[in-house]
This record gives C-alpha cells, structure tokens and sequence, in this order.
C-alpha cells in the first residue's frame, strides 16, 4: 500500500513551470548504490519514517487550492504501488497537474495512467546502457520492461523527460551517448552526482565528475537527442 514518507510543501524547480508541491512514497524495487534517499529504500530505514496520512495531505492541498498548481510524485518508486492510480485521480479531482518521476520499471502501470489521462508530465531515469543496468540499479532488472517504459513515453504525447545521475566509477561518456541513441529523442538531462548520504557508503567518497567533464559528454550526447541540459 502507498505510504507516504515525505512532503515539500512549495518547489519552484520539480516540476518544469509549475508551482508545486513533492510527495515522496515510500519503498522502491531498485537500490541504485548511489542512491540518495536511503531512507525511501531499504525496509529498515523505511519503517523509522514518520508517515504522513492521506486525509492530512488532501487537506493541504484543499489549502493551497489557487497558490499550488502541481504536484510532484516520487519516491522511492511510485508504480510499485497498486493504489498508486486511485491517488492521483484524487489530486486531479482537485485540480492539480501531476508529474510522475519514475524509474520505468513497471509500464503496465505507467501505460494506465497515460490512458486514464492522469499524469500531466513524466520524468524517467535511464539508469544505464542496457549492459550496465543491473550494476547500477543493483538489481536485475528487466531490460524489457525498461525499453517499454521509453516507447511508451516517446508514444505518448504528454510532456516527458529522460535523465540519467552520471556516477563516476559507473558511467563514463561512451555510457551517456549510448544512453542518447537509444532514447532517440526529447528532453535528456545529465544530472550531477552528489556523494551524500548514499545507499552504498563507499560512493560518498567518489568525487562527481568536473564541469568541463560534464560539458564534453553532454557536446558527445546532444546530437542524439532533441534537447540535453546538466541538472544539479
């Protein structure tokens, strides 16, 4: 069942011109060693985290009903969640726009919110090229079920994004460009990594990539895409 860990209540940079609101679910079937949000992860750190109940955070969003125009859903992964539909169509009930971050394992899922017109805008991590992937979301994972995810966004016609943390020691430029012909298209954002608080101890010793680094893969990515930008 949905539970939900975490609420910023005003973000000016989530949600691509929109004023909003996060919301951050718990649980994810991923655990990406650098991720950053541990405490949404792993089931011990999870059940430490204060819950906000539903009725509490409808009841905000009753108050900022004209001052809030979207609401972020993330996580952890939200499409692991069944009664993740039944959530969203109350905050658009309420008039909000919804963006869904997503690591696009479960397309069955983000396929129905797409055909039940409940998510206004999607961002999707591309974790890795296809050979890496298991290494970097430190799971296996159904390479399949990833692939789908992204047609299914490019198909879709609702404004969506593709992103990638670029993890030295995991990813390196030749990563990114493959990563960018086979998204093929759209918005593709390279975000900077930040060794803090990771899943894995050992990455907050790894120093993130320069910029002038960071420059030379998104010049050797931006001729497969429609648009890259650095992020963080």
């Amino acid at each position: 069942m949905l539970k939900i860990k975490g609420l910023e209540k005003s973000t000016l940079i989530d949600y691509p011109n929109e004023l909003a609101c996060t919301v951050f679910i718990g649980g994810c079937n991923f655990r990406c060693p650098f991720c950053y949000s541990s405490e949404l992860v792993i089931p011990e750190k999870l059940e430490k985290q204060p819950e906000i109940d539903k009725k509490e955070f409808f009841d905000f969003l009753k108050k900022r009903e004209g001052l809030l125009t979207g609401v972020v859903i993330c996580g952890g992964e939200p499409t692991i969640h069944s009664d993740l539909k039944d959530f969203i169509k109350e905050i658009k009930e309420k008039g909000y726009k919804v963006k869904l971050d997503t690591n696009g394992s479960n397309p069955k899922m983000i396929q129905k919110l797409i055909e039940k017109d409940l998510v206004d805008y999607i961002a999707m991590d591309v974790k890795a090229p296809k050979e890496k992937y298991n290494k970097v979301a430190g799971v296996e994972v159904d390479i399949n079920k990833i692939e789908k995810s992204i047609n299914l966004l490019k198909k879709s016609g609702i404004d969506h994004e593709f992103r990638t943390t670029l993890v030295p020691s995991l990813l390196d430029k030749e990563d990114i460009v493959k990563i960018g012909k086979w998204i093929g298209e759209g918005k593709y954002y390279i975000q900077k990594f930040r060794g803090e608080k990771t899943l894995d101890p050992e990455f907050e010793k790894v120093e993130g990539y320069t910029p002038e680094e960071i420059g030379k893969i998104k010049k050797a990515v931006s001729p497969f895409v429609d648009e890259c930008q650095i992020r963080g």
